[in-house]
């Protein structure tokens, strides 16, 4: 399995991505605020940047790495006995309560949210939203995910199912698709639901710190961080930073070069 790990990763995303956009068509939860053709063109063109970049560093891979721990029978998971399974549903626990410490970190210090607001700037929320990442934060966000996997000496295929986890659920929590209340409510205690990600993309602060969950919701209830539903209704909330509205749709070359800009604006004031 681990032989065809980016045809496996590669294969669940093209999955996912086509069910949601069909799902989006079919059953929208909100109408789309902006043109969608040019905002799928500069988010699907970020995470070809992306999976440019993770080719190139692919020996210092997340997946790699585990492998390089295991040979050396490094991390405190290769010195405990206990079931493979186990092991492989803890490390992908811990993965994703990693991932969520790492998701306030890029909101709390004003250096990473500089990468991380080009996520949130997306004045729409649809599947592409779930892939519009800086490479700048995808590297970073590899770097962190490496020193837990090598501490932890985490299996390798925990950590390239973590993975294929991670990108699927992050298409699914950003669709713009319509869940019936009844399922939203019960899902949501198991899985980060659209409506309940939505919340954390909208533009006032209280709702942006909030629903930092990606796969598992319980850390957002656990650590006090969790938000029900925004102050208005899901079909009228807005979405996106109430400084970085023009233009509407951000060509690839601008998301790229967002992180940079010298005005104050580019960090947080809140």
């Amino acid at each position: 399995m681990l032989q065809n790990e980016p045809w496996l990763r590669l294969g669940a995303f093209g999955v996912v991505f086509l069910a949601m956009a069909l799902a989006e068509r079919w059953a929208p939860r909100r109408r789309a605020g902006t043109a969608t053709a040019p905002r799928w063109i500069a988010n699907l063109g970020l995470v070809i940047a992306d999976s440019l970049m993770l080719r190139l560093l692919y020996a210092a891979s997340a997946v790699g790495t585990a492998l390089a721990v295991e040979t050396q029978g490094w991390g405190v998971f290769n010195r405990l006995l206990w079931p493979a399974w186990c092991a492989g549903l803890a490390a992908v626990v811990i993965l994703d309560f990693a991932i969520y410490l790492q998701h306030v970190l890029f909101h709390a210090v004003p250096l990473l949210w500089r990468f991380h607001r080009v996520h949130h700037s997306d004045r729409d929320f649809d599947v592409t939203t779930g892939v519009r990442f800086h490479p700048v934060e995808v590297l970073l966000s590899l770097i962190f995910k490496m020193a837990v996997v090598a501490v932890l000496g985490l299996p390798a295929v925990a950590v390239l199912a973590f993975e294929v986890i991670l990108n699927s659920t992050s298409l699914f929590n950003h669709g713009n698709v319509f869940l019936p209340i009844g399922v939203d409510r019960v899902l949501r205690w198991f899985l980060v639901t659209p409506d309940m990600h939505r919340v954390h993309h909208s533009p006032l602060p209280v709702e942006t710190d909030s629903n930092f969950g990606f796969n598992l919701p319980w850390w957002d209830r656990l650590f006090g961080t969790y938000r029900p539903q925004p102050a208005t209704d899901h079909t009228a909330m807005a979405i996106g930073l109430d400084d970085v509205r023009q233009p509407d749709h951000w060509p690839l070359l601008g998301l790229l070069a967002m992180p940079f800009w010298r005005d104050s604006s580019a960090c947080r004031s809140d």
